[in-house]
Protein backbone atom coordinates (compact mmCIF):
# COMPACT_ATOMS: atom_id res chain seq x y z
CA UNK A 1 0.00 0.00 0.00
CA UNK A 2 2.77 2.29 0.05
CA UNK A 3 1.36 4.11 -3.32
CA UNK A 4 -1.56 4.93 -1.67
CA UNK A 5 0.13 6.42 1.39
CA UNK A 6 2.74 8.68 -0.84
CA UNK A 7 -0.48 9.71 -2.36
CA UNK A 8 -2.69 10.49 0.48
CA UNK A 9 0.90 12.91 1.90
CA UNK A 10 -0.71 15.56 0.35
CA UNK A 11 2.53 16.23 -2.09
CA UNK A 12 1.46 17.79 -5.21
CA UNK A 13 0.82 15.54 -8.19
CA UNK A 14 2.90 16.67 -11.29
CA UNK A 15 1.14 18.51 -14.08
CA UNK A 16 2.52 17.07 -16.84
CA UNK A 17 2.27 13.26 -15.98
CA UNK A 18 0.07 10.81 -14.77
CA UNK A 19 -0.54 10.29 -10.96
CA UNK A 20 1.92 8.15 -9.21
CA UNK A 21 3.11 8.61 -5.77
CA UNK A 22 5.54 6.93 -4.98
CA UNK A 23 9.07 8.68 -4.42
CA UNK A 24 12.65 7.75 -5.43
CA UNK A 25 15.02 6.06 -3.15
CA UNK A 26 18.45 7.41 -2.03
CA UNK A 27 20.08 4.63 -4.89
CA UNK A 28 17.38 5.60 -7.29
CA UNK A 29 18.24 9.48 -6.87
CA UNK A 30 22.37 8.27 -7.00
CA UNK A 31 21.34 6.51 -10.31
CA UNK A 32 19.18 8.89 -11.75
CA UNK A 33 22.75 11.61 -11.18
CA UNK A 34 24.97 9.15 -13.16
CA UNK A 35 22.15 8.71 -15.89
CA UNK A 36 21.58 12.38 -16.53
CA UNK A 37 23.20 14.42 -14.30
CA UNK A 38 22.48 16.96 -11.14
CA UNK A 39 19.49 18.82 -11.10
CA UNK A 40 17.00 16.28 -12.92
CA UNK A 41 14.14 18.53 -11.19
CA UNK A 42 10.34 16.45 -12.12
CA UNK A 43 12.30 13.17 -13.64
CA UNK A 44 13.08 12.11 -9.97
CA UNK A 45 9.09 12.09 -9.46
CA UNK A 46 8.15 9.83 -12.87
CA UNK A 47 8.13 6.16 -11.79
CA UNK A 48 7.48 4.99 -15.51
CA UNK A 49 11.37 6.75 -16.10
CA UNK A 50 12.94 5.99 -12.94
CA UNK A 51 12.60 2.18 -13.70
CA UNK A 52 14.72 2.82 -16.65
CA UNK A 53 17.63 3.99 -13.96
CA UNK A 54 17.57 1.03 -11.94
CA UNK A 55 20.42 -1.57 -12.78
CA UNK A 56 20.17 -4.04 -14.45
CA UNK A 57 20.51 -6.40 -11.49
CA UNK A 58 17.30 -5.42 -10.42
CA UNK A 59 15.08 -4.95 -13.81
CA UNK A 60 16.31 -8.12 -15.01
CA UNK A 61 17.04 -11.27 -13.77
CA UNK A 62 19.36 -14.30 -14.76
CA UNK A 63 17.07 -16.58 -16.20
CA UNK A 64 15.85 -19.86 -14.44
CA UNK A 65 16.58 -22.89 -15.71
CA UNK A 66 14.01 -23.55 -18.64
CA UNK A 67 12.79 -26.08 -20.47
CA UNK A 68 14.09 -27.49 -23.59
CA UNK A 69 13.79 -24.97 -27.14
CA UNK A 70 12.02 -22.14 -24.66
CA UNK A 71 13.67 -18.60 -24.20
CA UNK A 72 13.14 -15.96 -21.99
CA UNK A 73 10.51 -14.39 -23.80
CA UNK A 74 8.56 -17.89 -23.63
CA UNK A 75 9.37 -18.08 -19.74
CA UNK A 76 7.83 -14.72 -18.80
CA UNK A 77 4.81 -15.20 -17.11
CA UNK A 78 7.15 -18.11 -14.97
CA UNK A 79 9.63 -15.38 -13.88
CA UNK A 80 6.75 -13.19 -13.09
CA UNK A 81 5.87 -15.00 -10.78
CA UNK A 82 9.11 -16.35 -9.59
CA UNK A 83 9.91 -12.55 -9.12
CA UNK A 84 7.29 -12.64 -6.63
CA UNK A 85 8.40 -14.90 -4.35
CA UNK A 86 6.16 -16.14 -1.35
CA UNK A 87 4.12 -12.87 -1.47
CA UNK A 88 0.55 -13.18 -1.25
CA UNK A 89 -1.24 -12.68 -4.45
CA UNK A 90 -3.68 -9.64 -5.08
CA UNK A 91 -7.17 -9.25 -4.61
CA UNK A 92 -9.14 -9.34 -7.65
CA UNK A 93 -11.00 -6.48 -8.32
CA UNK A 94 -12.73 -4.67 -10.52
CA UNK A 95 -11.60 -1.69 -12.51
CA UNK A 96 -13.20 0.38 -9.79
CA UNK A 97 -11.34 -1.38 -7.06
CA UNK A 98 -14.10 -3.42 -5.40
CA UNK A 99 -13.24 -6.57 -4.55
CA UNK A 100 -14.59 -9.77 -6.73
CA UNK A 101 -15.85 -12.68 -5.23
CA UNK A 102 -16.45 -15.08 -7.98
CA UNK A 103 -14.49 -14.46 -11.01
CA UNK A 104 -15.44 -17.63 -12.70
CA UNK A 105 -19.64 -17.55 -13.07
CA UNK A 106 -22.00 -15.13 -13.88
CA UNK A 107 -25.08 -13.84 -11.35
CA UNK A 108 -28.06 -15.69 -12.66
CA UNK A 109 -31.78 -16.66 -11.74
CA UNK A 110 -31.20 -19.97 -10.69
CA UNK A 111 -28.55 -22.35 -12.03
CA UNK A 112 -30.12 -22.26 -15.49
CA UNK A 113 -31.47 -18.42 -15.34
CA UNK A 114 -31.21 -15.32 -17.55
CA UNK A 115 -27.94 -13.24 -16.45
CA UNK A 116 -28.95 -10.50 -14.20
CA UNK A 117 -27.74 -6.68 -15.80
CA UNK A 118 -26.83 -6.11 -11.80
CA UNK A 119 -23.98 -8.63 -12.09
CA UNK A 120 -21.52 -5.87 -12.54
CA UNK A 121 -18.85 -8.11 -12.06
CA UNK A 122 -19.66 -9.53 -15.95
CA UNK A 123 -21.09 -5.94 -17.28
CA UNK A 124 -17.30 -4.38 -15.74
CA UNK A 125 -15.01 -6.91 -17.59
CA UNK A 126 -17.35 -7.45 -20.80
CA UNK A 127 -17.58 -3.72 -21.26
CA UNK A 128 -14.06 -3.22 -20.91
CA UNK A 129 -13.16 -6.16 -23.65
CA UNK A 130 -14.93 -4.50 -26.29
CA UNK A 131 -13.17 -1.65 -25.83
CA UNK A 132 -9.65 -2.71 -25.84
CA UNK A 133 -8.56 -2.82 -29.36
CA UNK A 134 -7.19 0.80 -30.44
CA UNK A 135 -6.76 1.69 -34.13
CA UNK A 136 -3.30 0.29 -35.08
CA UNK A 137 -1.03 2.50 -36.69
CA UNK A 138 -1.80 3.68 -40.60
CA UNK A 139 1.83 2.52 -41.35
CA UNK A 140 4.19 0.87 -39.34
CA UNK A 141 2.01 -1.03 -37.33
CA UNK A 142 3.78 -4.25 -36.42
CA UNK A 143 6.91 -3.27 -33.93
CA UNK A 144 9.14 -3.36 -31.55
CA UNK A 145 10.62 -1.36 -28.88
CA UNK A 146 12.82 -0.83 -26.24
CA UNK A 147 14.71 1.46 -23.52
CA UNK A 148 18.21 2.80 -23.10
CA UNK A 149 20.28 5.51 -23.09
CA UNK A 150 22.16 8.03 -25.35
CA UNK A 151 24.98 9.41 -24.62
CA UNK A 152 27.54 12.03 -25.63
CA UNK A 153 31.34 10.82 -27.26
CA UNK A 154 32.45 13.77 -29.15
CA UNK A 155 31.62 17.38 -28.75
CA UNK A 156 29.36 19.11 -31.96
CA UNK A 157 28.67 21.99 -29.60
CA UNK A 158 30.30 24.38 -32.49
CA UNK A 159 26.66 23.25 -34.51
CA UNK A 160 24.24 22.56 -31.80
CA UNK A 161 23.05 24.06 -29.12
CA UNK A 162 20.64 21.15 -27.81
CA UNK A 163 21.11 20.93 -24.56
CA UNK A 164 20.98 16.67 -24.98
CA UNK A 165 24.68 17.46 -26.98
CA UNK A 166 26.18 20.18 -24.10
CA UNK A 167 29.25 17.85 -23.02
CA UNK A 168 31.21 14.51 -23.89
CA UNK A 169 29.71 11.91 -21.52
CA UNK A 170 26.23 13.48 -21.06
CA UNK A 171 23.45 10.73 -20.67
CA UNK A 172 20.03 11.51 -21.80
CA UNK A 173 17.32 8.25 -21.21
CA UNK A 174 15.93 7.04 -24.77
CA UNK A 175 13.15 5.00 -26.34
CA UNK A 176 13.28 3.33 -29.67
CA UNK A 177 10.48 1.24 -31.53
CA UNK A 178 11.64 -0.54 -34.76
CA UNK A 179 8.88 -1.82 -37.32
CA UNK A 180 7.93 -3.24 -40.71
CA UNK A 181 5.77 -0.59 -42.99
CA UNK A 182 3.34 -1.91 -45.03
CA UNK A 183 1.68 -5.30 -43.24
CA UNK A 184 -0.30 -5.14 -39.92
CA UNK A 185 0.03 -5.22 -36.45
CA UNK A 186 -0.34 -9.36 -36.91
CA UNK A 187 2.25 -9.84 -39.89
CA UNK A 188 5.89 -11.47 -39.96
CA UNK A 189 8.75 -9.43 -39.26
CA UNK A 190 10.89 -10.95 -42.00
CA UNK A 191 8.80 -9.58 -45.08
CA UNK A 192 11.01 -7.12 -47.89
CA UNK A 193 10.12 -4.17 -46.33
CA UNK A 194 11.69 -0.92 -45.05
CA UNK A 195 12.10 -0.93 -41.51
CA UNK A 196 11.21 2.18 -39.53
CA UNK A 197 13.67 3.08 -36.50
CA UNK A 198 11.69 6.30 -34.61
CA UNK A 199 13.78 7.50 -31.15
CA UNK A 200 12.44 9.32 -28.51
CA UNK A 201 15.30 11.24 -26.54
CA UNK A 202 13.69 12.63 -22.56
CA UNK A 203 15.69 15.77 -23.00
CA UNK A 204 15.17 18.53 -20.02
CA UNK A 205 14.22 20.50 -23.14
CA UNK A 206 11.54 18.61 -23.97
CA UNK A 207 11.06 15.44 -25.67
CA UNK A 208 13.02 14.57 -28.94
CA UNK A 209 11.66 12.79 -31.62
CA UNK A 210 13.84 11.69 -34.25
CA UNK A 211 11.62 9.90 -36.66
CA UNK A 212 13.70 7.78 -39.23
CA UNK A 213 13.81 4.39 -41.18
CA UNK A 214 16.40 1.86 -41.43
CA UNK A 215 17.48 3.48 -45.32
CA UNK A 216 18.83 7.21 -45.98
CA UNK A 217 16.62 7.72 -48.60
CA UNK A 218 12.37 6.84 -49.61
CA UNK A 219 10.50 6.30 -52.44
CA UNK A 220 9.00 9.74 -52.98
CA UNK A 221 10.05 13.42 -52.23
CA UNK A 222 6.35 15.20 -52.24
CA UNK A 223 4.24 14.73 -49.24
CA UNK A 224 1.19 14.97 -51.49
CA UNK A 225 1.92 11.59 -52.64
CA UNK A 226 2.55 10.07 -49.31
CA UNK A 227 -1.39 8.15 -48.96
CA UNK A 228 -1.22 7.15 -52.41
CA UNK A 229 2.31 5.59 -51.81
CA UNK A 230 0.66 3.66 -48.91
CA UNK A 231 -2.46 2.71 -50.69
CA UNK A 232 -0.08 0.84 -53.18
CA UNK A 233 1.42 -0.89 -50.63
CA UNK A 234 -1.10 -1.81 -48.44
CA UNK A 235 -4.46 -4.12 -49.61
CA UNK A 236 -6.64 -3.87 -52.71
CA UNK A 237 -9.82 -2.17 -51.49
CA UNK A 238 -12.18 -4.91 -53.44
CA UNK A 239 -10.09 -7.90 -52.94
CA UNK A 240 -8.60 -7.20 -49.93
CA UNK A 241 -5.52 -8.68 -50.96
CA UNK A 242 -2.01 -7.50 -51.37
CA UNK A 243 -1.97 -5.98 -55.33
CA UNK A 244 0.94 -5.92 -57.34
CA UNK A 245 -0.22 -4.39 -59.61
CA UNK A 246 -0.87 -1.17 -57.08
CA UNK A 247 2.62 -1.95 -55.77
CA UNK A 248 4.44 -1.34 -59.37
CA UNK A 249 2.30 0.49 -61.11
CA UNK A 250 3.07 2.88 -58.32
CA UNK A 251 6.67 2.62 -58.28
CA UNK A 252 6.92 2.38 -61.97
CA UNK A 253 5.47 5.55 -62.38
CA UNK A 254 7.48 7.31 -60.12
CA UNK A 255 10.89 6.96 -60.86
CA UNK A 256 12.47 8.64 -58.54
CA UNK A 257 11.35 5.41 -56.64
CA UNK A 258 14.23 3.88 -58.41
CA UNK A 259 16.96 4.51 -55.44
CA UNK A 260 14.58 2.99 -52.68
CA UNK A 261 13.24 0.18 -54.41
CA UNK A 262 16.83 -0.40 -55.25
CA UNK A 263 18.23 -0.42 -51.81
CA UNK A 264 14.65 -2.44 -50.63
CA UNK A 265 15.13 -5.06 -52.95
CA UNK A 266 19.16 -5.73 -52.08
CA UNK A 267 20.33 -7.91 -49.52
CA UNK A 268 19.59 -4.91 -46.75
CA UNK A 269 15.78 -5.54 -47.38
CA UNK A 270 15.57 -8.03 -45.25
CA UNK A 271 17.37 -7.41 -42.58
CA UNK A 272 18.22 -10.05 -39.86
CA UNK A 273 16.91 -8.49 -36.60
CA UNK A 274 16.32 -5.79 -35.28
CA UNK A 275 19.79 -5.01 -33.61
CA UNK A 276 21.72 -5.70 -37.29
CA UNK A 277 20.28 -2.95 -38.72
CA UNK A 278 21.55 0.52 -39.28
CA UNK A 279 19.10 3.56 -38.66
CA UNK A 280 18.82 6.92 -40.88
CA UNK A 281 16.93 10.22 -39.64
CA UNK A 282 16.32 10.28 -43.60
CA UNK A 283 15.29 13.63 -43.79
CA UNK A 284 17.57 16.90 -44.25
CA UNK A 285 17.38 18.98 -40.72
CA UNK A 286 19.07 22.35 -39.79
CA UNK A 287 21.57 22.61 -36.52
CA UNK A 288 21.71 25.69 -34.97
CA UNK A 289 24.66 26.97 -32.34
CA UNK A 290 24.57 28.97 -29.72
CA UNK A 291 25.33 31.93 -31.44
CA UNK A 292 22.41 31.58 -34.05
CA UNK A 293 24.63 30.17 -36.53
CA UNK A 294 22.70 27.31 -38.72
CA UNK A 295 23.69 23.86 -40.67
CA UNK A 296 21.91 21.60 -42.50
CA UNK A 297 22.73 18.05 -41.09
CA UNK A 298 21.66 14.66 -41.76
CA UNK A 299 21.58 11.91 -38.79
CA UNK A 300 23.34 8.60 -39.15
CA UNK A 301 22.60 5.85 -36.27
CA UNK A 302 25.02 2.80 -37.59
CA UNK A 303 24.63 -0.86 -35.80
CA UNK A 304 27.50 -1.94 -33.53
CA UNK A 305 26.49 -5.67 -33.75
CA UNK A 306 27.50 -5.44 -37.67
CA UNK A 307 25.01 -5.37 -40.57
CA UNK A 308 23.80 -8.98 -40.91
CA UNK A 309 20.81 -9.77 -43.60
CA UNK A 310 18.50 -12.79 -44.05
CA UNK A 311 17.99 -14.74 -47.33
CA UNK A 312 15.16 -14.93 -48.81
CA UNK A 313 14.81 -18.37 -48.29
CA UNK A 314 15.67 -17.88 -44.88
CA UNK A 315 12.84 -15.01 -44.23
CA UNK A 316 10.57 -17.04 -45.65
CA UNK A 317 11.22 -19.90 -43.30
CA UNK A 318 11.31 -17.85 -40.48
CA UNK A 319 7.67 -15.77 -41.59
CA UNK A 320 6.14 -18.93 -41.41
CA UNK A 321 7.54 -20.52 -38.11
CA UNK A 322 7.98 -17.54 -36.02
CA UNK A 323 6.84 -14.32 -37.28
CA UNK A 324 7.54 -12.28 -34.61
CA UNK A 325 11.54 -13.37 -35.04
CA UNK A 326 12.65 -9.68 -34.96
CA UNK A 327 10.83 -8.52 -31.69
CA UNK A 328 11.48 -12.09 -29.99
CA UNK A 329 15.22 -11.47 -30.63
CA UNK A 330 15.75 -7.93 -29.25
CA UNK A 331 13.43 -8.78 -26.36
CA UNK A 332 15.60 -12.26 -25.84
CA UNK A 333 19.50 -10.14 -26.63
CA UNK A 334 18.33 -7.73 -24.13
CA UNK A 335 16.81 -10.17 -21.18
CA UNK A 336 19.88 -11.65 -21.54
CA UNK A 337 21.96 -8.46 -21.12
CA UNK A 338 23.48 -8.42 -24.41
CA UNK A 339 22.62 -4.90 -24.27
CA UNK A 340 22.53 -3.75 -28.59
CA UNK A 341 24.19 -0.43 -29.09
CA UNK A 342 24.42 2.10 -32.43
CA UNK A 343 27.11 4.85 -33.11
CA UNK A 344 25.39 8.20 -33.63
CA UNK A 345 26.78 10.14 -36.89
CA UNK A 346 26.02 13.33 -38.40
CA UNK A 347 26.72 15.03 -40.99
CA UNK A 348 27.01 18.93 -42.11
CA UNK A 349 26.53 21.23 -44.52
CA UNK A 350 26.78 24.77 -44.99
CA UNK A 351 24.20 27.33 -46.31
CA UNK A 352 26.82 27.87 -48.90
CA UNK A 353 27.60 24.26 -49.93
CA UNK A 354 23.49 24.04 -50.24
CA UNK A 355 23.69 26.89 -53.13
CA UNK A 356 26.41 24.88 -54.63
CA UNK A 357 25.08 21.06 -54.72
CA UNK A 358 24.73 19.66 -57.86
CA UNK A 359 20.82 18.63 -56.68
CA UNK A 360 18.01 19.69 -54.38
CA UNK A 361 20.08 18.89 -50.95
CA UNK A 362 16.43 18.25 -49.23
CA UNK A 363 15.58 16.20 -51.78
CA UNK A 364 14.61 12.55 -49.53
CA UNK A 365 15.16 10.23 -52.73
CA UNK A 366 18.63 10.98 -52.29
CA UNK A 367 21.89 11.23 -50.26
CA UNK A 368 24.88 13.63 -49.37
CA UNK A 369 27.66 11.71 -50.42
CA UNK A 370 30.41 10.60 -47.67
CA UNK A 371 33.46 11.55 -49.36
CA UNK A 372 32.29 15.35 -49.52
CA UNK A 373 30.07 15.17 -46.27
CA UNK A 374 31.98 12.97 -43.70
CA UNK A 375 29.90 11.32 -40.72
CA UNK A 376 31.12 13.08 -38.13
CA UNK A 377 30.93 10.53 -34.80
CA UNK A 378 28.40 12.05 -31.81
CA UNK A 379 27.65 9.87 -29.32
CA UNK A 380 26.78 5.72 -28.63
CA UNK A 381 23.21 4.67 -28.02
CA UNK A 382 22.25 1.26 -26.02
CA UNK A 383 19.10 -0.38 -25.12
CA UNK A 384 18.98 -2.25 -22.10
CA UNK A 385 15.77 -2.43 -20.85
CA UNK A 386 12.68 -3.96 -21.96
CA UNK A 387 9.46 -2.81 -21.73
CA UNK A 388 7.36 -3.31 -18.78
CA UNK A 389 4.18 -3.77 -20.75
CA UNK A 390 4.19 -3.94 -24.29
CA UNK A 391 0.18 -1.42 -24.69
CA UNK A 392 1.28 0.71 -22.46
CA UNK A 393 5.14 1.56 -23.67
CA UNK A 394 5.02 0.71 -27.29
CA UNK A 395 1.78 0.25 -28.29
CA UNK A 396 0.82 3.85 -27.19
CA UNK A 397 4.19 5.47 -27.81
CA UNK A 398 4.08 8.22 -30.12
CA UNK A 399 6.54 9.79 -32.30
CA UNK A 400 6.50 13.04 -33.87
CA UNK A 401 8.76 14.44 -35.98
CA UNK A 402 7.89 18.39 -34.74
CA UNK A 403 8.99 17.76 -31.28
CA UNK A 404 12.55 19.20 -32.02
CA UNK A 405 14.61 20.74 -29.11
CA UNK A 406 16.26 24.25 -29.33
CA UNK A 407 18.91 24.25 -31.88
CA UNK A 408 17.34 21.34 -33.78
CA UNK A 409 15.07 22.45 -36.88
CA UNK A 410 13.04 21.38 -39.98
CA UNK A 411 14.29 22.06 -43.67
CA UNK A 412 12.17 23.04 -46.45
CA UNK A 413 12.60 18.35 -47.28
CA UNK A 414 8.92 18.67 -48.68
CA UNK A 415 8.77 15.07 -46.98
CA UNK A 416 9.41 16.21 -43.56
CA UNK A 417 7.42 19.22 -43.91
CA UNK A 418 4.42 17.07 -44.34
CA UNK A 419 5.25 14.61 -41.43
CA UNK A 420 5.34 17.79 -39.45
CA UNK A 421 1.82 17.69 -39.34
CA UNK A 422 0.58 14.22 -40.11
CA UNK A 423 2.21 12.76 -37.20
CA UNK A 424 0.65 14.66 -34.66
CA UNK A 425 -2.29 14.76 -36.15
CA UNK A 426 -2.52 10.62 -36.70
CA UNK A 427 -1.39 10.34 -33.22
CA UNK A 428 -4.38 12.52 -31.44
CA UNK A 429 -7.10 10.49 -34.03
CA UNK A 430 -5.43 6.92 -32.56
CA UNK A 431 -4.86 7.86 -28.55
CA UNK A 432 -6.62 11.16 -28.30
CA UNK A 433 -5.83 14.51 -27.88
CA UNK A 434 -4.21 14.29 -24.71
CA UNK A 435 -1.78 11.51 -26.03
CA UNK A 436 1.36 13.19 -24.44
CA UNK A 437 0.15 12.52 -20.83
CA UNK A 438 0.33 9.04 -21.45
CA UNK A 439 3.46 8.11 -19.57
CA UNK A 440 5.84 6.87 -22.31
CA UNK A 441 5.13 10.36 -24.54
CA UNK A 442 5.13 12.27 -21.80
CA UNK A 443 8.03 15.03 -21.24
CA UNK A 444 8.88 13.63 -18.40
CA UNK A 445 12.59 15.77 -17.89
CA UNK A 446 10.24 19.05 -17.46
CA UNK A 447 7.26 20.60 -16.45
CA UNK A 448 4.70 21.28 -19.06
CA UNK A 449 3.35 25.15 -18.61
CA UNK A 450 0.97 25.82 -21.68
CA UNK A 451 -2.64 27.20 -22.66
CA UNK A 452 -4.06 23.71 -23.41
CA UNK A 453 -7.25 22.29 -21.12
CA UNK A 454 -9.42 19.86 -21.26
CA UNK A 455 -10.24 17.42 -23.74
CA UNK A 456 -10.70 13.40 -23.37
CA UNK A 457 -8.35 11.69 -21.44
CA UNK A 458 -7.12 14.33 -19.49
CA UNK A 459 -5.11 12.51 -16.37
CA UNK A 460 -3.15 15.40 -15.20
CA UNK A 461 -4.67 17.88 -12.55
CA UNK A 462 -5.24 19.88 -15.93
CA UNK A 463 -2.55 22.59 -14.38
CA UNK A 464 -5.06 23.76 -11.53
CA UNK A 465 -5.88 26.97 -11.06
CA UNK A 466 -3.44 28.65 -14.08
CA UNK A 467 -4.27 31.34 -16.54
CA UNK A 468 -5.80 29.18 -19.42
CA UNK A 469 -5.22 32.60 -21.82
CA UNK A 470 -2.34 34.19 -23.07
CA UNK A 471 -0.95 37.00 -22.60
CA UNK A 472 -2.32 37.22 -19.14
CA UNK A 473 -1.67 39.78 -15.98
CA UNK A 474 -1.43 36.67 -13.32
CA UNK A 475 2.00 35.43 -13.55
CA UNK A 476 0.84 32.53 -16.48
CA UNK A 477 3.64 30.97 -18.40
CA UNK A 478 6.04 33.17 -20.02
CA UNK A 479 7.34 32.83 -24.10
CA UNK A 480 11.38 33.20 -24.01
CA UNK A 481 11.93 35.01 -26.72
CA UNK A 482 16.06 34.11 -26.95
CA UNK A 483 14.83 30.28 -27.96
CA UNK A 484 13.00 31.80 -31.07
CA UNK A 485 13.93 29.50 -33.96
CA UNK A 486 16.87 30.73 -36.43
CA UNK A 487 16.03 33.30 -39.00
CA UNK A 488 15.95 32.41 -42.64
CA UNK A 489 15.68 34.70 -45.75
CA UNK A 490 13.61 32.93 -48.43
CA UNK A 491 12.40 34.01 -51.87
CA UNK A 492 10.39 32.41 -54.40
CA UNK A 493 6.89 32.29 -56.69
CA UNK A 494 4.26 30.63 -55.11
CA UNK A 495 3.11 27.34 -57.22
CA UNK A 496 2.75 23.83 -57.25
CA UNK A 497 6.62 22.68 -58.34
CA UNK A 498 6.34 19.87 -60.90
CA UNK A 499 9.86 18.19 -60.05
CA UNK A 500 9.55 14.42 -61.70
CA UNK A 501 11.75 15.34 -64.18
CA UNK A 502 14.51 15.84 -61.95
CA UNK A 503 17.74 13.74 -61.96
CA UNK A 504 16.49 10.45 -60.62
CA UNK A 505 19.42 7.69 -61.71
CA UNK A 506 22.42 9.21 -61.11
CA UNK A 507 22.53 8.21 -57.75
CA UNK A 508 20.83 4.70 -58.38
CA UNK A 509 23.60 4.01 -61.37
CA UNK A 510 26.32 4.24 -58.34
CA UNK A 511 25.06 2.22 -55.85
CA UNK A 512 24.26 -0.24 -58.83
CA UNK A 513 27.83 -0.13 -60.78
CA UNK A 514 30.25 0.71 -57.75
CA UNK A 515 28.54 -0.09 -54.59
CA UNK A 516 27.01 -3.68 -54.90
CA UNK A 517 29.30 -6.78 -56.05
CA UNK A 518 28.40 -8.83 -59.11
CA UNK A 519 26.84 -11.06 -56.71
CA UNK A 520 24.70 -9.10 -54.82
CA UNK A 521 24.02 -7.04 -58.00
CA UNK A 522 22.84 -10.80 -59.62
CA UNK A 523 20.22 -11.29 -56.10
CA UNK A 524 19.35 -7.43 -56.89
CA UNK A 525 17.66 -8.26 -60.33
CA UNK A 526 16.52 -11.70 -59.49
CA UNK A 527 15.28 -10.14 -56.01
CA UNK A 528 13.22 -7.03 -58.36
CA UNK A 529 12.13 -9.97 -60.84
CA UNK A 530 10.46 -12.53 -58.33
CA UNK A 531 7.87 -9.63 -57.38
CA UNK A 532 7.69 -7.53 -60.39
CA UNK A 533 6.75 -10.89 -62.39
CA UNK A 534 3.18 -10.99 -60.74
CA UNK A 535 2.36 -7.63 -62.34
CA UNK A 536 0.70 -7.20 -65.67
CA UNK A 537 3.08 -6.86 -68.68
CA UNK A 538 2.85 -3.53 -69.63
CA UNK A 539 3.72 -2.55 -66.15
CA UNK A 540 6.69 -4.93 -66.26
CA UNK A 541 7.68 -3.10 -69.43
CA UNK A 542 7.15 0.64 -67.99
CA UNK A 543 9.71 -0.95 -64.61
CA UNK A 544 12.36 -2.33 -66.81
CA UNK A 545 12.83 0.57 -68.97
CA UNK A 546 13.45 2.61 -65.88
CA UNK A 547 15.90 0.44 -64.87
CA UNK A 548 17.37 0.33 -68.23
CA UNK A 549 17.76 4.53 -67.88
CA UNK A 550 19.90 3.42 -64.81
CA UNK A 551 22.20 1.41 -66.38
CA UNK A 552 21.44 -1.07 -69.67
CA UNK A 553 22.88 -3.74 -67.66
CA UNK A 554 20.29 -3.74 -65.07
CA UNK A 555 17.40 -3.49 -66.85
CA UNK A 556 18.50 -6.21 -69.62
CA UNK A 557 19.34 -8.83 -66.27
CA UNK A 558 15.62 -7.75 -64.61
CA UNK A 559 14.12 -8.71 -68.17
CA UNK A 560 16.30 -12.09 -68.46
CA UNK A 561 14.96 -13.08 -65.05
CA UNK A 562 11.32 -12.18 -66.04
CA UNK A 563 11.41 -13.60 -69.28
CA UNK A 564 12.20 -17.01 -67.58
CA UNK A 565 9.48 -16.36 -64.92
CA UNK A 566 7.08 -15.35 -68.06
CA UNK A 567 8.28 -18.68 -69.88
CA UNK A 568 7.13 -20.68 -67.03
CA UNK A 569 3.62 -18.75 -66.07
CA UNK A 570 2.99 -18.67 -69.89
CA UNK A 571 3.27 -22.99 -69.55
CA UNK A 572 0.97 -22.96 -66.76
CA UNK A 573 -1.37 -20.44 -68.56
CA UNK A 574 -1.15 -17.83 -65.48
CA UNK A 575 0.75 -14.90 -67.49
CA UNK A 576 -1.30 -11.29 -66.66
CA UNK A 577 -2.23 -10.57 -70.42
CA UNK A 578 -4.65 -7.79 -69.89
CA UNK A 579 -5.76 -5.23 -72.74
CA UNK A 580 -5.31 -1.49 -71.77
CA UNK A 581 -6.83 1.24 -74.40
CA UNK A 582 -3.71 3.30 -74.50
CA UNK A 583 -1.22 0.57 -75.36
CA UNK A 584 0.23 0.57 -78.23
CA UNK A 585 2.45 -2.74 -77.70
CA UNK A 586 -0.85 -4.88 -78.40
CA UNK A 587 0.73 -7.03 -75.56
CA UNK A 588 -1.70 -6.04 -72.79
Amino acid sequence: MRERRAGLSGRPLPQDCYFHFLRPTSGERERERHICGAGSGPLSERPFLRRLFASSSQVQREPRKMAGGRDYADDQMQRWKDQRGSQKADALTTGAGIPVGDKLNVLTVGPRGPLLVQDVVFTDEMAHFDRERIPERVVHAKGAGAFGYFEVTHDITKYCKAKVFEHIGKKTLIAIRFSTVAGEAGSADTVRDPRGFAMKFYTEEGNWDLVGNNTPIFFIRDAMLFPSFIHSQKRNPQTHLKDPDMVWDFWSLRPESLHQVSFLFSDRGIPDGHRHMNGYGSHTFKLVNAGGKAVYCKFHVKTDQGIKNLSVEEAGRLASEDPDYALRDLYNAIAHGNYPSWTFYIQVMTFEQAERFPFNPFDLTKIWPHKDYPLIPVGKIVLNKNPINYFAEVEQLAFDPSNMPPGVEPSPDKMLQGRLFSYPDTHRHRLGPNYLQIPVNCPCRVRVANYQRDGFMCISDNQGGAPNYYPNSFNGPQDQPYLKESSENISGDIQRFNDENEDNVSQVRVFYTKVLTEEERERLCGNIAGRLKDAQLFIQERAVKNFTDVDPDYGARIQAHLDKHNAQDSKKGSVHCYTQASSKTGKN
